[in-house]
């Protein structure tokens, strides 16, 4: 099995990148990307459990971009050395970051004074504190059941503790990864909240723009969805991706590692031929 999407406590993941690789190993898994949220902090530690374990390592990492509506995440995929562009696009997303976790506690202290953002940051040294972290931070303080329970209520667009979080230009995330010798993939397109109708002509678009993959197949999708995206992939002259977005055990579980919508398993077909190099 395979799986082109997954994340570890480089941003907000369960596992250390060493430990998700021993964990996709022990599963089957023989090809595996780690695509951490806006940062590639833990590419060098996974490039070396995956050779130790065997298994076929795709460095990535999944960028916040710019959209007016619902939510666009780009993979960047198969890079093979982070170019100082990609480096100085994630310094300003981790700024960007920054400024929105300081806005939320903000916002969360005017009601509970002691919440604190430097606490949860320290308990997070390298890491990449996003609202995965604030949700179960509200959790531990008893102010909710869980972490969708803190989202539902707090941290969700439109919550009394959202706040906005602003993007990279989509042409220069994928200048980024395109330095890096990646390739740049649209991740669970479902988020970004375009009607079927627009679809085709935005991903034509999209491909103009450089993008060269969407990831058709993801679990927050069902798996009818997932192959209507595959046929537009390749009416729009796309590669097509698949993953579990994987965050550990127990953590934002929607499927398990190697496996995508409605459960099913990430077979090798999977894994296009644009990242077997």
């Amino acid at each position: 099995m395979i799986d082109l999407h997954t994340h570890s406590t480089a941003s907000d993941g369960g596992l250390s990148p060493a430990a998700l690789v021993a964990h996709a190993a022990a599963e089957g898994i023989t090809a595996l990307a780690l695509t951490d949220h806006d940062t590639v902090a833990g590419l060098a530690e996974a490039r070396a459990a995956a050779a130790e374990a065997g298994v076929r390592f795709i460095p990535g990492v999944e960028l916040n971009i710019e959209w007016a509506q619902g939510e666009f995440h780009l993979l960047g995929l198969g890079l093979r050395s982070p170019s100082a562009e990609l480096i100085a696009l994630i310094g300003a997303l981790q700024t960007e970051r920054r400024r929105r976790n300081g806005e939320i506690f903000r916002l969360l202290r005017s009601e509970y004074p002691a919440a604190s953002l430097a606490e949860l940051e320290a308990r997070l040294p390298g890491g990449t504190v996003g609202r995965p972290h604030i949700a179960d931070y509200l959790v531990e303080k008893g102010l909710a059941a869980d972490r969708q329970d803190a989202f539902d209520r707090f941290l969700s667009k439109g919550r009394r503790y959202y706040a906005e979080h602003a993007g990279a230009k989509l042409v220069d995330a994928v200048s980024a990864i395109r330095a890096s010798g990646g390739r740049a993939v649209i991740a669970h397109p479902l988020s970004l909240h375009v009607s079927w109708s627009k679809f085709e002509r935005l991903l034509r678009c999209f491909r103009k723009a450089g993008i060269e993959g969407l990831e058709a197949w993801h679990p927050g999708a069902r798996a009818a969805e997932c192959a209507r995206f595959e046929a537009l992939a390749g009416k729009a002259g796309l590669f097509v991706t698949a993953g579990s977005d994987f965050h550990g055990e127990g953590v934002r579980v929607r499927c398990a590692i190697g496996h995508t919508a409605d459960g099913i398993p990430l077979a090798e077909r999977f894994l296009p031929e644009a990242l077997r190099g």
